[in-house]
This record gives structure tokens, C-alpha cells and sequence, in this order.
């Protein structure tokens, strides 16, 4: 590495000149290894010691106070002051000061973080208000869908169903097929998630993301139903393409919803279900499977 500009050299043998004396000796004879027998090196000048703190006098300048010899640019081992070594002084002055403040930040910093601690255990401590639903292994066998029989006469003989549960959420979650007397093929779709929350209440975030669809989507329709749960919200959608309904229902902690949906393809037979017929036959079903929820 090169010197730095405008330092002293970095070479440790080289005497400073003193003050009030001429121009230093010439070359210096060889010397013994340090630390090994022989004349000791003299003490040398630290060319990187910092100043006296707080406008003190340097080391070196009148009025400053005698410092223990140094070797090169280390202190000699074993010398008294030595950092790390017996007989050092404790830290005064401006790092003693620095040292205190750190201390007592640290403690302030730890008795706000217990505070905190201690009012997240109380707010999360709040008791899930159910209302008696439980969880249910499997909500295809539990559901009520019955008001959809007289216009899907077809049983599902292979519906989805699954059941999770977690310390935060208990979710299950049904999907099955519905067919018309002489369909081959599936002519809607039925789908119902019932969600158990054990830490958060969703009462807060229920109705305004039912109400969000309507700016993300302008085909749908949104409206409330009275007389299920605390709050449900039917969600609609009428296309030539396709149609869509949603009852979205919160009682308590619990939320639910029961989606039908159909999907056309070329013209439209006379007997297909319309949106209206749907709707009757979600709410019809939701207001009979909750009470078997619980």
C-alpha cells in the first residue's frame, strides 16, 4: 500500500526530529530484532495518533500528558494502558459517555419491545366468536343442496372435498357438477368454502371485498340478503356466455359462500337455468346447510 500523502513515512525506525533541535541523524545503524537481546529500541513516534478528545493537547505537544512508550505503531506488550491488558483504565470521558447511552438505550429499547410483546399477546389473546360452527371432514356429505334436485336431477358421483385446519383458519371446501335429466355432460358447477377464523375477526374486510367486484368487474351485480347470518351479499352475473352467482354469508368469525356458475356453448337450450332461478336455489340451499355446520 503507498503512503499516504502528507503523512510521515511508515517506516517504524525512522526518528522524528525533536523540537528546538536540528535536523535528525543520518541513516540508523541496524538494530536488533524487536523483542529479542541487545539495546532496546527507543520509543518511537505514533505518526497516526489521534488528538487529545474534546480540544485536549495532543501527545507530544506542551501541556499534554505522558503517554507509556509505544513501539512502531503498536504498544510494547505487557505496557500499562494497553488495551485488553491488566491494568488498563476504564473508559471516561466521551466514549465513556457514548458507552452510557448505549446501555440505556438498549434498556429503553428492550422495555418498549416487552411492552409491545405484551399488547400483541392481549390483542391476538381475543376469543373467536364461532357461533357454533365446527369443523366438518367432509362438507360434500354435510351440505344441503337439495333445492337443486328438481332442476339437476344427476347426482355427482365424484364431487372434491377437502378439509385443512390450522391454529389461524379451519377451511372446507366443496365442488361437484350439476346436470339436467338427459345431459351427458356437466351443465353448471357448484362450489361451497366455509372458513372457521380462530385470530382475526373478518368483520372489518367482509363487506367491502364483496362489494370490490363490482369496480373490477362492471357485468356484476351486487345486492344484500336479510335473514342469513350477521351479513350476506348476493353477487350476479348475467352474460349471453355465462352466468354467475355468489351468496357470500358472515355470522360471527365464520365466513361462507356458495358459488353456481354455467357456461354456455353455441345457442341456448329452452330449459337452461336462468340467473334468478340460481339465486332462489343458493339462498334455498345456504339457509339449510348452516345450521349444519354447527
Amino acid at each position: 500500500m503507498s503512503t499516504p500523502p502528507e503523512q510521515p513515512s511508515p517506516n517504524p525506525y525512522q526518528q522524528p526530529n525533536t523540537p528546538g533541535q536540528g535536523p535528525g541523524p543520518g541513516p540508523i545503524p541496524p538494530q536488533p530484532p524487536v523483542g529479542g537481546y541487545g539495546t532496546p529500541v527507543p520509543a518511537q513516534h505514533n505518526p497516526y495518533a489521534q488528538p487529545g478528545a474534546y480540544g485536549q493537547p495532543a501527545p507530544g505537544q506542551p501541556g499534554a500528558a505522558q503517554q507509556p512508550p509505544t513501539q512502531g505503531y503498536y504498544m510494547q506488550p505487557g505496557a500499562p494502558g494497553a488495551p485488553g491488558m491488566p491494568g488498563a483504565p476504564r473508559t471516561s470521558g466521551g466514549a465513556g459517555r457514548a458507552v452510557l447511552w448505549a446501555v440505556v438505550g438498549a434498556a429503553v429499547a428492550s422495555a418498549l419491545w416487552g411492552g409491545g410483546v405484551l399488547l400483541l399477546g392481549k390483542d391476538s389473546s381475543a376469543k373467536a366468536d364461532l357461533r357454533g360452527y365446527a369443523v366438518k371432514d367432509n362438507l360434500c356429505d354435510t351440505e344441503d343442496v337439495s333445492a337443486f334436485t328438481t332442476q339437476y336431477p344427476q347426482k355427482d358421483d365424484d364431487p372434491t372435498s377437502y378439509t385443512t385446519k390450522t391454529a389461524t383458519v379451519d377451511e372446507m371446501y366443496c365442488d361437484q357438477s350439476l346436470k339436467k335429466e338427459t345431459s351427458s355432460l356437466s351443465d353448471a358447477y357448484l362450489y361451497v368454502d366455509v372458513t372457521l377464523h380462530h385470530k382475526t375477526d373478518p368483520k372489518a374486510e367482509f363487506a367491502d371485498t364483496w362489494r370490490s367486484y363490482t369496480q373490477r368487474h362492471q357485468q356484476y351485480k351486487i345486492s344484500t340478503v336479510a335473514g342469513i347470518g350477521q351479513e350476506a351479499y348476493l353477487l350476479t352475473e348475467d352474460e349471453s356466455s355465462s352466468q354467475y352467482v355468489t351468496l357470500a354469508v358472515r355470522d360471527g368469525w365464520m365466513t361462507y359462500t356458495m358459488s353456481w356458475s354455467s357456461y354456455s356453448v353455441g345457442t341456448s337450450s329452452d330449459d337452461s337455468t336462468t340467473v334468478d332461478e340460481a339465486a332462489t336455489m343458493v339462498k334455498t340451499a345456504t339457509r339449510a346447510t348452516l345450521p349444519k355446520l354447527k
